[in-house]
This record gives structure tokens, sequence and C-alpha cells, in this order.
């Protein structure tokens, strides 16, 4: 148990809380799938209660929801145009998902969902295909003149062509690594610190540990302050590349 309270990787195992065998496939029911539910009433619930009210004049929860409606709709018109406001309901969903999931991540005892790549890349797959759908739906076959270059010697483009599908084929994979990369290494550097922390209070004693102790406390503290804020720039950096997916799907380029 000593080796498992300093294990900076132990905060991210999976545990079945609830088997389920389907034949030889396991479906259980874990500690990430209950936290995504979490995240789920979570924003559910922050989204209900704040709007109860409907006050002309909003209070602060109000003023929150409001702000974060604000925010998305502001994005969208943004980088996709103010035809793709009609997305607007799964992108805000997308994006409070995100959110709620690496904020969540931050009280302790909690599991963060978003530091599982399998879980980011089926976020990053799901965009993907629906706006790949969405793009030959809208175009066609002229959907495809995505991957020829405008301005580029026609003798260039075997080679072109090529590097556009790969690059655009890699887009889910970038997606997901950049938020799954950024949320593990952030709590394992607050687990490290923390530890080391901890380890040095036990050391040095109550007295000189305790003194001592304050500075890589206070690092502690601003290291999570900044993982709040990291929790937050990634939820927004997913969700602004959705809308510069939609927008190329849209309107082509």
């Amino acid at each position: 148990m000593a080796d498992k309270a300093i294990d900076p990787l132990h905060q991210f195992e999976i545990h079945a809380l609830l088997p389920i065998k389907l034949g030889a496939t396991d479906v259980s029911f874990t500690n990430s799938s209950l936290w995504m539910a979490i995240a789920i009433i979570a924003v559910t619930s922050f989204l209900t209660m704040s709007m109860r009210g409907r006050a002309l004049v909003p209070g602060r929860t109000q003023s929150m929801a409001e702000l974060s409606y604000e925010f998305i709709a502001n994005m969208i018109r943004e980088n996709a145009g103010q035809s793709s406001m009609r997305f607007f309901p799964a992108i805000f969903t997308l994006f409070m998902f995100v959110l709620f999931g690496n904020l969540l991540g931050m009280v302790p005892y909690s599991f963060t969902f978003t530091s599982h790549i399998i879980v980011t890349f089926g976020l990053a797959l799901t965009v993907f295909l629906a706006v790949t759908v969405l793009g030959i739906a809208l175009h066609g076959l002229h959907f495809f003149s995505f991957f020829v270059p405008k301005g580029v010697p026609w003798i260039m483009m075997p080679l072109m062509i090529p590097i556009e599908v790969l690059s655009y084929l890699t887009r889910p994979v970038s997606l997901s690594i950049r938020l799954f990369a950024n949320m593990m290494a952030g709590h394992t550097m607050l687990k490290v610190f923390a530890g080391f922390t901890v380890l040095m209070i036990g050391a040095l004693g109550p007295v000189a540990g305790g003194a001592l102790g304050m500075v890589p406390l206070a690092i502690n503290v601003a290291l999570t302050g900044f993982e709040f804020l990291v929790a937050f720039l990634q939820a927004y950096v997913f969700t602004v590349l959705t809308c510069i997916y939609l927008n190329d799907a849209i309107h082509l380029h």
C-alpha cells in the first residue's frame, strides 16, 4: 500500500467496479465509466440548476452557464462560420464533457478519464468521422479536392497529395494525444512533487520538515493552480480544433 501511495502512475489504473462479460468481451463498469457518468451528471446538473430561475439579472451560476454558452457560440462563429451554428449542441456537449472530465480529475481520489488515450482517441475519432461524413454528404466527390493543394504545380501533385492525405488521417491521432499527454503529464507531475514533499517532511521530522516543507508545498499549490488552467486550456484546444475541422468539411479550401 505504501508503494501505491507514492506511485505516480497508480492513479491511472482502471479497475472493474461491476464485472460484466458478454461472451469473450469484457464490458465491465469501471472507475473510468463511473467518472464519465459523474461528469455527465455534473454538467447536466450545472446547466439545469443554473438556468432554472431564468432571471433577467443573472446570478453567479446563471452567469457562468450563459458565459459558457456564449463562449462556445463565439468559438463556432469565429472558426467555422455562422452556418455551423446548427452543430452548436454537439460542440457544446463535447466541450463541457471534456472540461468537466479534466476538472473532476483534480478532485482528490477521483479518476481522470481524459488521461487515457483510448478515451481521447474515441472522442477524436468520433469528431474525425463525423466531419468527414459531413464533408462528403455536402460536397460529394468534390470533397476529395481538399487533398489537392491550390497553387501547387501539377508535377508536384504525386508528392503533395499523399502528404495531404496522411496529414488529414493523422488528425484524430494528434487531437487525442495532445489531450491525453497533457492531462497524464500534469497529474503525474503533481503526484511526484506531492510525494517528494511528504517524504522530505517525514525524513526531516515534524519541526524541521514542517518548516522546510513550506517551500515545496507552495510549489504544489502553484502547480495545482496551473493544472486547473491546463484543464480548461486543453478542453478549449480540443474544441477549437473540432471547429476548424468542421470548417474544412463545410467550406473546403
